[in-house]
């Protein structure tokens, strides 16, 4: 048997007729394939139908900025705003997440079939940036400042924790989730131990630990 052949999952007659077993396709005629088990070694011919797919134009937002690109998509796929998939752009392999769905007339949906989809509005999930606002310990706002920090996506914001990037340390007190994030009960978090990773993360709320010492002197 060779290594190289293509392999589809399939059910077995012979072994397994109620779930999918690794086939090895031994030749192919249109929608006609003859396949191994390659759990039992047991030939047959089998019909499989080859998925109807349709290119679909990706906007992608990455850090301000914004681009083109495009995705092929079985067209009766569902897709929905949160969803994540992993685009290939003629830079890198990016994983992004659905932001909005444009249909004709410029019509805006949650969810729709791919094939009703004319762009997919999306933004870069792998490394992003995060807006930090920092307020001094004494309770003023008047030396209130906010930073970026720029981190992976599946990096932890977890309230009552102290973070340091560069010059900059603060122990975090409230989270803001964006819009398209899903598994949250709340838009904002202010509870001891709250978490949200960094691309869920619309704002961080935090006091300011690089004043403590300037402080209290």
């Amino acid at each position: 048997m060779s290594d190289t052949a293509e392999r589809v999952a399939l059910a077995c007659p012979s072994c397994a007729p109620a779930t999918q077993t690794v086939h090895e396709v031994l030749t192919a005629t249109g929608a006609q394939y003859t396949v191994r088990c390659t759990e039992c070694d047991h030939t047959h011919k089998t019909r499989i139908e080859e998925e109807t797919t349709i290119d679909i134009d990706v906007i992608v937002s990455q850090d301000g900025e914004s681009f083109s690109s495009s995705a092929d998509v079985p067209a009766e796929e569902e897709l929905a705003v949160g969803e994540e998939f992993v685009l290939d752009t003629p830079e890198a392999l990016m994983t992004v997440r659905i932001t909005s769905l444009e249909l004709d007339e410029q019509k805006r949906r949650q969810v729709a079939t791919a094939e009703d989809v004319e762009t997919i509005w999306t933004r870069e999930v792998d490394n992003v940036p995060v807006n930090v606002t920092v307020h001094p310990r004494d309770g003023t706002h008047d030396d209130s400042r906010s930073i970026k920090v720029y981190v992976p996506g599946d990096f932890e914001f977890t309230i009552g924790e102290t973070e340091s990037f560069g010059e900059d340390e603060f122990t975090i007190k409230g989270l803001n989730v964006r819009e398209d994030a899903v598994g949250y009960d709340r838009d904002s978090l202010d509870h001891e131990g709250d978490s949200v990773v960094a691309k869920d993360v619309k704002r961080v709320y935090a006091w300011d630990e690089n004043t403590t010492a300037w402080s209290a002197w």
